[in-house]
């Protein structure tokens, strides 16, 4: 740990500031809707004094996020939510330029993600803002001593909520927490359009394949397996979907994939992507029939959604082939490359997503910081939809600044929807 500075931290190295000052800034000009309500937190504090665990991706979006928790007058701390999605550049300009403790460091191994766990909730926050539901977990179990402040918290990610939601249904969940994922101005663009950009493009970095012409098999098709499949498709590639759910199966049979079970699809897949926020959705069964070169990605949260282990049973030899790309040689000479680890290949291979998506999903996370300091306190212990009037107001700020106008309805309209009388 560096003794640069007094701020409590665990870093890369801060002379990597600079670069990561200059990165944070390019990001904030493209996310207005959160430099909006930056301006008005700056003047209102509505953060004033409380304190804020944050374990998210640490990335210049995340920063500009923790920057606008800051401006509202917040005392934030920051972690890792992954081991490898850390921007070390971004991490080490917070600590040195902002003084915002942070602990993360790209490539970390377990014991020192969970060290860094346990370093942000050493702050005793008041709230947690979480990506995966790894710190809220660990504030419930072997941390339960440093939870006693929390009041609140917020969740980021599709798999989080889930694990949230397990939580309150066995009346365990000790405070509530807003599920962020679920704000339409999150799920349906970040998701969608960020995870199907930032996943393709993680792939073609690690790799440098060209996904035209390749049978793309996208494994989940809710809002990040739409994403998935749209990008892919318009790369050029041939895209099958696998699922459990019916009525998702037949949404994308609708929109002009082909939809097979997975053991269908090992056999013919080239790149297997994973979206699901389930566990051994790629696993020994598929890895038996998958053809020598066949490609393994996973966008979900963990990754747990390809079976590692088996993997490396199976493998007769493994080497390393490029920076995230990994080939595990079978007894009968086929190989199976799996990429950054099976962790989400979209931030560990290349940046995330986009600032501009990000843009929204961050501007809920700072408003619903606002709505639980004013809020908390009437709340029950059970996981929360963003407020609809924080949604809205997410989308109205980003049309603003997108130069894009609506129209309103009239009085007689108005009327006209609230009423029943008038028919044929």
């Amino acid at each position: 740990m560096s003794t640069v500075t007094k701020i409590p931290h665990d870093v890369k190295d801060l002379a990597l500031a600079d670069a990561g000052r200059l990165r944070i800034e390019w990001a904030d000009q493209f996310m207005p809707t959160l430099a909006t309500i930056r301006k008005r937190f700056a003047k209102e504090q509505p953060l004033r004094g409380i304190r804020v665990a944050a374990c998210l991706h640490v990335t210049t979006e995340t920063a500009n996020l923790i920057l606008t928790l800051q401006q509202g007058g917040a005392q934030a701390v920051l972690c890792a939510s992954n081991p490898l999605s850390t921007q070390n550049d971004v991490a080490a300009c917070l600590v040195r330029d902002y003084n915002i403790p942070v602990y993360a460091i790209k490539g970390e191994n377990h014991d020192t993600y969970y060290s860094h766990l346990d370093a942000t909730l050493q702050s005793r926050p008041h709230f947690t803002m979480d990506d995966g539901a790894d710190l809220v977990t660990l504030a419930h179990t072997q941390r339960s001593d440093l939870a006693g402040d929390i009041r609140a918290g917020t969740e980021e990610t599709t798999t989080g909520v889930i694990r949230l939601r397990s939580m309150a249904e066995q009346k365990v969940l000790r405070y509530p927490i807003i599920a962020v994922n679920d704000a339409d101005t999150k799920h349906m663009f970040d998701n969608r359009y960020g995870t199907g950009q930032s996943t393709l493009d993680g792939i073609m970095r690690a790799t440098n394949v060209l996904i035209a012409g390749l049978r793309v098999v996208v494994a989940g098709y809710g809002w990040c397996g739409r994403g998935i499949a749209m990008r892919a498709h318009g790369l050029g590639a041939n895209v099958i979907v696998t699922e459990v759910n019916p009525t998702r199966a037949l949404e994308a049979v609708m929109d002009g994939y082909q939809v097979m079970t997975m053991p269908e699809a090992a056999q013919a897949g080239d790149l297997f992507i994973s979206a699901t926020g389930n566990k051994s959705v790629l696993a020994r069964e598929h890895f038996e029939r998958m053809k020598d070169g066949a490609l393994l990605a996973n966008s979900g949260h963990f990754n747990v959604e390809i079976d590692i282990p088996a993997l490396e049973k199976m493998a007769a030899s493994r080497r390393t082939m490029r920076e995230f790309v990994e080939e595990f040689r079978m007894a009968d000479g086929r190989r199976i490359y799996l990429l950054a680890e099976g962790r989400l290949v979209n931030l560990s291979s290349a940046e995330g997503h986009p600032a501009s998506v990000m843009d929204m999903s961050f501007a809920n996370q700072a408003l619903c910081a606002e709505y639980l300091a004013k809020n908390a306190g009437q709340l029950e212990k059970k996981v929360y939809p963003v407020p609809e009037e924080i949604d809205r107001t997410v989308a109205r700020i980003k049309l603003e600044a997108m130069r894009v106008h609506i129209d309103r309805l009239s009085p007689e309209q108005e009327k006209y929807l609230a009423s029943w009388n008038e028919g044929t």
